[in-house]
């Protein structure tokens, strides 16, 4: 009993099912009909175009930093100042954070005191002016003491000659001048030493002056405080990181070319992009780098463009739509887009011939300002509705109007 219910009641159904369908085919053709039927309607003719359109890359790319990097400290010590914080500007040399400096302070005052002991010994004003080695306060002595040797050896020797002094006399006159000759060795000895002392301490001062300057940790660059990692107070050793850097001027925007166009774009073209936070305003940049190897999972070439941002408008990590012309011109087919009818995922225009409209399913392309390309279904010349597309019908008679140029 239940299944001769089941089974009258699929048969009510199919046959309302097959009953709509009909009504549904009927009002389409009624619809068609009477379209065909109706008195002409008058349309306005626009004419299939052949035209040379330079091509253009529109894709989506990131906005990024040219220069971003993270500032570590270089000595050890307890922060003292924290003079500049999140997005403040900095300009390149500003001090951000400063380290106490006391110990480094002895430390280069201890090396000065060093450098200037070393410089009085050797008789110099200051490490860039140091007189040649003979010429120094010890080397000089000993030089003339020397002379004086000498001078006194070749007399005693001359009276011995003449049988006028003992032989102890010569041989005392001998032993003085190979003790003044030593002398005189290590005074030019002591005076090399002492101008390698001096030029290590001026080395270890420089150390200590460096080491003090390090406590004050500068800015790399202009730019903005993206982070800051240390507090007032606070114990950081050498390496640890204190803030975060970023040039906003110029941005780089990466993106990638698609494999086909790739060949038309060149380094130095020019790139305008849009962003979301300002709709109305258009900026502008230069290709700086192409890729010479493809993406292989997108089959495109990274590059990047350099975006001129003085007013700090463009911020790093922003999505920005990208326009690139190209080199590349081609012969193409145009309408204007108002002459398409989209409908069910088909673009297709009414071609006019013998005063009524043929419907053509077409196959587009990229858009050419107010106008589209057409890759097939229209010729070149075809005249086609370019009015109330929407209220356009198969088979509708039309008689025409102006033929826009």
């Amino acid at each position: 009993m239940r299944r001769s219910v089941l089974r009258l009641l699929s048969g009510f159904i199919a046959l309302g099912v097959a009953a709509a369908g009909a009504a549904a085919c009927s009002k389409t053709e009624t619809a068609q009909a009477r379209g065909r039927d109706q008195a002409p309607k008058t349309v306005k003719i626009e004419v299939v175009k052949e035209e040379r359109v330079k091509r253009a890359v529109d894709l989506v790319g990131t906005l990024a930093a040219v220069d971003q990097v993270m500032i570590s400290s270089e000595t050890d010590g307890k922060v003292s100042r924290i003079l500049a914080d999140l997005g403040d500007r900095v300009t390149k040399g500003q001090t951000l954070v400063e380290v106490d400096q006391e110990k480094q302070q002895y430390t280069l005052d201890q090396q000065k005191a060093a450098l200037a002991r070393a410089l009085a010994q050797y008789g110099a004003p200051d490490p860039q002016h140091l007189p040649e080695i003979e010429k120094t306060p010890d080397v000089q002595k000993a030089n003339a003491d020397l002379v004086q040797a000498k001078q006194g050896f070749d007399r005693t020797n001359e009276l011995f000659k003449r049988s006028l002094v003992p032989q102890q006399l010569l041989d005392d006159a001998a032993a003085a001048l190979q003790s003044k000759r030593a002398s005189y060795e290590l005074a030019l000895q002591n005076a090399k030493n002492l101008q390698a002392s001096i030029q290590a301490s001026e080395a270890s001062m420089r150390l200590a002056d460096r080491q003090l300057r390090d406590t004050q940790i500068r800015a790399p660059f202009d730019g903005y405080v993206e982070k800051r990692m240390v507090n007032l107070g606070e114990l950081v050793k050498s390496q640890s990181q204190v803030m975060s850097i970023v040039r906003v001027d110029p941005l780089k925007i990466v993106a990638e070319i698609p494999e086909k166009m790739a060949p038309w774009i060149r380094d130095g073209q020019t790139v305008e992009l849009h962003v979301d936070a300002y709709p109305d305003k258009s900026f502008t940049g230069r290709v700086s780098r192409i890729s010479p190897a493809v993406n292989s999972s997108t089959r495109a070439f990274p590059f990047e463009a350099l975006v001129p941002n003085t007013d700090a408008l463009l911020k790093p990590g922003t999505f920005a739509r990208v326009h690139i012309e190209s080199g590349k011109v081609d012969d193409v087919l145009t309408l204007p887009y108002s002459a398409l009818q989209y409908r069910y995922g088909v673009n297709r225009v009414f071609v006019i011939a013998d005063d009524k409209l043929v419907a053509r399913e077409l196959k587009v392309g990229e858009r050419v300002g107010d106008r589209i390309e057409i890759l097939s279904g229209v010729q070149a010349g075809d005249r086609v509705a370019a009015n109330d597309v929407d209220k356009l019908i198969d088979g509708m008679p039309v008689k025409t109007g102006k033929i826009t140029e």
